[in-house]
């Protein structure tokens, strides 16, 4: 099953440089973890004692799973992530 996650620019230099990694799972935390097993040193920039970090963002098909079941929340094959950070500024 395969799960494309997108990376942004920011954390680029922590996937070889790659927009799009394809990883497998069952649910975003194992999509996840599969991330950190291929570019370990982005895992460190998603997660903070184990939990998402304040000011990141995950979307699965543009909805922000924290308004889904989070982490545990159901992925299939062809499914889109996506890792946003928070923008901030004025």
């Amino acid at each position: 099953m395969a799960i494309r996650i997108h990376i942004p620019t920011p954390m680029r230099q922590h996937t070889d440089g790659n927009a799009v990694v394809e990883v497998s799972g069952e649910t975003i935390q194992a999509a996840l973890d599969a991330l950190g097993e291929k570019y370990p040193a982005i895992t460190q920039r998603v997660f903070d004692n184990g939990q998402v970090r304040r000011f990141i963002n995950i979307y699965l098909n543009d909805e922000d799973i924290r308004y889904l079941d989070n982490l545990e929340t159901a992925v299939k094959d062809g499914d889109e992530v996506s890792i946003i950070p928070a923008v901030a500024g004025g």
